[in-house]
């Protein structure tokens, strides 16, 4: 199955069940750090690497919410002016500062409402291209079915 985002800028095409939008990241120290401060996840496991040392863990871990954050990124980028209605998540695998991330949604369901699409998305994040670390569902309420292509921005990886 190939990615929307991999179809020839400037076509126009229609979410349909089955299409899988993707968008990859590796996070840094400095996001952590900044995703900390913001959220005031201050959880040693995050910031110190002895701290998660000491429990098991290879290094500071990237917060499970950080990196679910990739999902409405997705979503929204593709559909300017969708609202994230609901999501859950299952955490499976830590991730690490620098892993390289996939986050990836796949419609699964569209249904009209009130002149916007409800749809339902698939979500999963891979690390390393194969193993998943997170998983679950989001609806989204979109404002069109017309998926829009994400521009390139420097610091930014689209698969």
């Amino acid at each position: 199955m190939q990615p929307l985002s991999m179809l020839l800028e400037g076509l126009f095409h229609q979410l349909t069940p089955g299409d899988v939008l993707r968008k990859a990241r590796a996070f840094t120290e400095e996001d952590v750090l900044q995703y900390s401060k913001v959220s005031f996840d201050s959880n040693p496991l995050h910031i110190e690497s002895a701290a998660a040392k000491d429990v098991g863990f290879q290094g500071p871990l990237v917060h499970g919410m950080l990196v679910a954050s990739l999902f409405p990124h997705i979503i929204s980028t593709h559909f300017p002016g969708a609202v994230y209605v609901s999501q859950n998540l299952n955490f499976k695998f830590p991730v690490y500062i620098g892993d390289q991330i996939i986050g990836e949604v796949l419609a699964t369901n569209l249904r009209e409402n009130r002149n916007r699409y409800l749809a339902k998305f698939k979500t999963r994040c891979f690390k390393n291209g194969e193993l998943v670390v997170i998983d679950g569902e989001a609806v989204a309420l979109l404002p069109t079915l017309t998926v829009e292509q994400e521009q390139h921005k420097e610091n930014q990886g689209n698969v």
